[in-house]
């Protein structure tokens, strides 16, 4: 939520919270998220509702607790009259939520009687109708700020009216106010239709998880499970930070709120190690950060990617995991080289709780171990997250039967009673608020998209600026990546870019295969056919082979709308999944540098504010650490490190270890000592290597230089330390 709207809040932040003392009217609010939250595990587990009336209460309902959770009227949003209009107001959106999912088949039936008139909406229908897209705009401003709403605005205008307006590829024609209206509430693009489901059916549910998770105490288990794995190393402390915050973050689905959540022990715990202010807190986002990255959760974003590509949530799990380690090590490389620069992380105790350790212990693994196993067995995310969620509950109950018998009490689980999973529930609830609003709000720019061509326009786009380069083009979506996210979340921004991109850089991938194939010639009469649709004199050449150069010039020649029919036939389609899938990964990875990369990176500017850090210093120090976020895309654009066999994944993961340590150690220009004339050119000649794809001759000696500098470095550290050395 960003800083507007978390003000707004302020005046009505306890509504969703257990009531302590007399019961009070707002607390029927509270009821209703508790039974809206238990409707959410019905719907996907026993209930049968179709796919718009599920949507449509799932809106009705985030639409409800919104308009009355975060009021736009400030300190006197606790007035009598307030509380009517917000009310009042919410119940107008959720009821025309319900009302438009119950027209469907009256709008049908008239519109089929008077054939060539377009849809025919009732007066109640357009109130309906307009009220929610009203609601969608507003709502989106109240809980992300003003970037969603102009992007509504925008889109609705575009396919109304401003598309005809515009010159070239974003020319669209424009449409009766009435179809537009269809178009927005019942597409399978729009409010009600597939960012809905997504929404409905997996971030809501693992949002619900996540609260019982952190009420059942598990978080105070990842603490203590972070000190036994990191608490005996040199900079122990931001490692502790770094392992927690990758366990929580995958389940929080938010790096500000794992910032806020976690960063409250480990910025304090760091800065007393010796750590500077502003790299702990550095440390802290960057971390959170990564935990949206790290299987098998993902922050949801697995699951939002699943749904929208087809591609099973195992194989996006199963190809993300080396990724994560790797970003997850390049945060611990840089760790490892502040420690050793400024002799911070020693001499601090890091003595682990037991009694957390084994309270949170079972409540934490063996419910992620129902879900993971439930996954990757073929069930639906949504069914696994509800069994998990059972799992928890039993567990907790379980351990504190158990707890009966320790002798000496240190042994104290959290009892998941009535009043804890009441308060897990609302926690929950309270944090998919935004995450749904956003996302139906969103269906309203996907259907305008998709209905006006205009992601064909910015695919073209990229592909023309890009040259056929992928870095190029990977820089450029890195740059719409940041500017989308200083004003929306990274899930929101995630969905935008590869509405608009992930088609474009998939196509840039397949015309790299396209080019080896022209390279040699196209003996296939009918596919080499397919070329002579284009205008130039390359052609015909296709048979016979080409140069490089001259296959990539005819390739970049190819009109858009000639391309998307070529490469299903040039590319297998196996490798097109895999490029798609990579394409997303790209883009997902990319969307989650808004958090760390000033001018506006919230996760940031959250855990300089715990540090006593300046927010925009602590922003760049962020931005230094997870700089995994740009080396990793690169690895899935330029190595098979997606679609490789077990061993070459294995190889590419492991040698690029070596070229992240040396990128860390030239960008803090120290490695494990002071790098110097003799040492930078090994660093960077190693990574050179280290990087180099599947070639073993080139990742040993870069790997060896590495190693090289590394100990070269380290001895001019200690004559340093004891010139009896020298």
């Amino acid at each position: 939520m960003t800083q507007e709207a978390g003000t707004v809040a302020l005046a009505r932040e306890d509504i969703l919270s257990l009531p302590k003392g007399k019961f009070q009217a707002p607390h029927l609010i509270l009821v209703f998220a508790l039974f809206f939250a238990l409707w959410h595990i019905a719907t996907n587990v026993y209930l049968t509702e179709p796919g718009l009336w599920q949507n449509a209460i799932h809106f009705a309902g985030f639409g409800f607790l919104a308009a009355v959770t975060i009021s736009p009227w400030g300190a006197r949003s606790n007035q009598r009259w307030a509380w009517i209009v917000d009310v009042t107001y919410g119940l107008a959106i959720a009821a025309s939520a319900l009302w438009v999912a119950g027209a469907e088949s009256g709008l049908y039936e008239r519109s089929l009687a008077v054939t060539g008139q377009g849809w025919q909406f009732t007066p109640i229908d357009w109130i309906a109708g307009l009220t929610l897209i009203f609601a969608s705009i507003d709502l989106s401003r109240r809980v992300s700020g003003w970037v969603i709403p102009i992007l509504i605005i925008l889109s609705l205008s575009y396919i109304m009216f401003l598309g005809s307006w515009l010159p070239g590829v974003f020319r669209a024609a424009s449409l009766p106010v009435n179809d537009v209206l269809f178009r927005t509430l019942y597409n399978d693009e729009g409010m009600f239709g597939i960012l809905a489901t997504i929404s409905v059916t997996n971030i809501t549910l693992f949002m619900i998880f996540g609260g019982f998770l952190v009420v059942s105490g598990a978080s105070n288990f990842v603490i203590e499970f972070s000190k036994i794995i990191a608490g005996r190393i040199k900079g122990g402390a931001a490692f502790v930070a770094v392992l927690s915050s990758a366990l929580t973050g995958t389940i929080s689905g938010s790096a500000i709120a794992n910032t806020a959540s976690t960063g409250v022990i480990t910025i304090p715990l760091m800065k007393s190690n010796g750590f500077r202010a502003k790299f702990a807190a550095g440390v802290e986002a960057a971390s959170s950060t990564g935990g949206q990255l790290m299987p098998p959760i993902m922050g949801a974003g697995a699951f939002v990617m699943a749904s929208y590509t087809s591609i099973p949530y195992g194989t996006i799990v199963a190809v993300s995991v080396v990724p994560a380690i790797l970003y997850f090590m390049s945060v611990a490389f840089i760790v490892r080289i502040e420690a050793v620069k400024y002799d911070a992380g020693s001499d601090i105790d890091l003595t682990v709780d037991k009694g957390k350790m084994l309270s949170g212990g079972l409540v934490f693994i063996l419910p992620l171990t129902v879900m993971i196993w439930m996954l990757l067995s073929g069930v639906t995310p949504s069914f696994a997250a509800c069994w998990a969620i059972v799992a928890l509950i039993a567990t907790s109950w379980a351990t504190s039967l158990l707890a009966r018998f320790s002798k000496d009490g240190t042994f104290a689980p959290v009892n998941m009673g009535p009043a804890k999973i009441a308060e897990a529930l609302a926690s929950g609830i309270r944090s998919a608020i935004m995450t749904a609003i956003l996302l139906t709000a969103i269906g309203i720019m996907n259907n305008a998209i998709v209905t006006s061509g205009v992601g064909n326009g910015f695919s073209l786009m990229i592909a023309q600026w890009s040259q056929g380069s992928l870095v190029l083009a990977i820089a450029l979506i890195a740059i719409a990546s940041l500017v989308l996210g200083m004003g929306l979340p990274v899930t929101a921004a995630y969905i935008i870019l590869a509405i608009l991109t992930a088609p474009a850089l998939a196509g840039l991938m397949s015309d790299g295969l396209i080019v080896e194939q022209l390279i040699t010639g196209i003996a296939d009469p009918s596919q080499s056919a397919l070329f002579f649709l284009v205008d130039h004199p390359l052609v015909a050449q296709v048979a016979t082979g080409m140069t490089r150069a001259e296959a990539w010039e005819l390739v970049r020649n190819i009109p858009f709308e000639i391309a998307v029919t070529i490469r299903p036939v040039m590319v297998d389609p196996a490798m097109q999944i895999t490029f798609l899938l990579t394409a997303h990964l790209i883009i997902f990875w990319l969307s989650q540098d808004s958090n760390v990369t000033p001018p506006v990176c919230l996760a940031a500017f959250v855990a300089a504010g715990i540090a006593g850090s300046k927010p925009m210093a602590t922003g760049f120090e962020s931005w230094k650490i997870a700089k995994g976020l740009y080396i990793v895309p690169l690895l899935f654009a330029y190595t098979p490190l997606i679609s490789g066999e077990f061993i070459e994944v294995i190889q590419i993961g492991f040698f690029a270890l070596f070229g992240i340590y040396a990128t860390n150690a030239m960008i803090q220009w120290y490695a494990e000592g002071p790098i110097g004339f003799v040492t930078a050119p090994m660093l960077i000649i190693g990574a050179i290597g280290a990087y180099w794809p599947l070639a073993l001759l080139q990742n040993v000696v870069g790997a060896v230089l590495v190693l090289a500098a590394i100990i070269i470095s380290s001895r001019r550290r200690k004559q340093a330390e004891n010139p009896a050395l020298v």
